[in-house]
């Protein structure tokens, strides 16, 4: 498996590409526009064919590149059906798979940040990975105050979908902000302040009493991302 995380500075984001070494066929997971010539560039140097661009949900902090990559590659962009996008080239539902080469991606609906939510979950030679997007984080979780968010949906969808993976299992998240690259759902069973809760009402009041302010860009980015990036 070809493996890369990039990281764009302005929102934190991390991005990562998965590719097949036998067929050449390569995957996104949450691409930010203003690093479209980079990802390109990467493509060509490494000889893949970029197929399929997933959004681990619609973000609120950066504007998503997966219309653009589509536009110049061809590739299908995909989004979670609760995100009611009308550009999506498919809407994403929970237990879909996605095949890039020989590598099999699992789509796994994790709401509570927002409500099109998902994770992405792969094996690849006894290792599973799992790409968290703002569910679950390296030390915290998303928070759960605006796109239809729930913190009681994102408990839910820590403790009964995230955290029942394989202890080994390696997290990347779609940000960090202390320049964390990854985790263990083992270490963040043990560490992770936010899921040192007694219950689900502890948890949601944990979260109810976070005082964040609104994303910078989520005005322009909300609406954009639900046009795949095409404002």
């Amino acid at each position: 498996m070809i493996f890369r995380q990039l990281f764009e500075r302005e929102s934190s984001t991390y991005t990562y590409l998965i590719g097949c070494e036998e067929t050449r066929e390569a995957i996104f997971i949450d691409a930010v526009k203003s690093e479209l010539d980079n990802y390109l560039k990467l493509l060509t140097e490494l000889d893949l064919k970029l197929i399929c661009v997933l959004d681990t949900h619609t973000h609120a902090d950066h504007i998503t590149a997966a219309g653009a990559l589509r536009t110049v590659t061809g590739a299908l962009t995909l989004l979670g059906e609760q995100a009611n996008s009308f550009c999506v080239s498919k809407a994403l539902h929970d237990g879909d798979e996605i095949k890039v080469g020989h590598i099999l991606i699992n789509a796994l609906h994790t709401p509570g940040h927002t409500s099109d939510s998902y994770s992405f979950i792969l094996k690849e030679q006894n290792q599973t990975y799992a790409f968290t997007g703002d569910t679950l984080l390296i030390r915290g979780t998303g928070r759960t105050d605006f796109q239809n968010g729930s913190a009681a949906q994102q408990y839910r969808s820590l403790m009964q979908k995230l955290l029942t993976l394989p202890d080994d299992t390696w997290v990347y998240p779609a940000h960090d902000y202390k320049g964390w690259t990854r985790s263990t759902i083992g270490e963040e069973k043990m560490h992770n302040p936010r899921l040192q809760v007694a219950d689900e009402g502890a948890y949601v009041s944990l979260m109810n009493s976070l005082k964040l302010p609104s994303p910078a860009l989520m005005d322009i980015a909300v609406p954009a991302n639900k046009a795949c990036g095409n404002s």
